[in-house]
């Protein structure tokens, strides 16, 4: 399973780094995307799933879940929530200045 999830991480984190290299805006929305949902899924990896165990420590209970990893993503979550409505605006501010949606607001070169 662990391998799996190592998996999983790897090919969202790869994804999102190729798409963020695009010339054009949604790709790099999209990649930015993709790497907030990596990053989130890896902190909650670390948190270590316990079922059917508080996340308080309590005298004489050994078992417990750790509750850090589940604050880090629920934050996580509503960063990257905001990043992605901020670098949406901007890309449309852009597009609407400009009239390309190319990230460096040239047009593409041909080689």
């Amino acid at each position: 399973m662990e391998v799996l999830v190592s998996l999983v991480i790897a090919v969202l984190t790869a994804c999102g780094v190729y798409l963020s290299l695009r010339g054009r805006t949604f790709p790099v929305v999209l990649g930015l995307t993709l790497l907030s949902y990596a990053v989130n899924l890896f902190l909650f990896v670390t948190g270590r799933l316990v079922i059917g165990a508080p996340p308080i420590i309590e005298a004489g209970r050994s078992v417990y879940a750790d509750p850090l990893p589940q604050a880090l993503v629920l934050t996580a979550i509503v960063i990257s929530f905001g990043m992605t409505a901020f670098v949406v605006i901007l890309a449309l501010r852009a597009r609407a200045e400009l009239g390309i949606d190319h990230v460096d607001g040239k047009e593409g070169t041909q080689r």
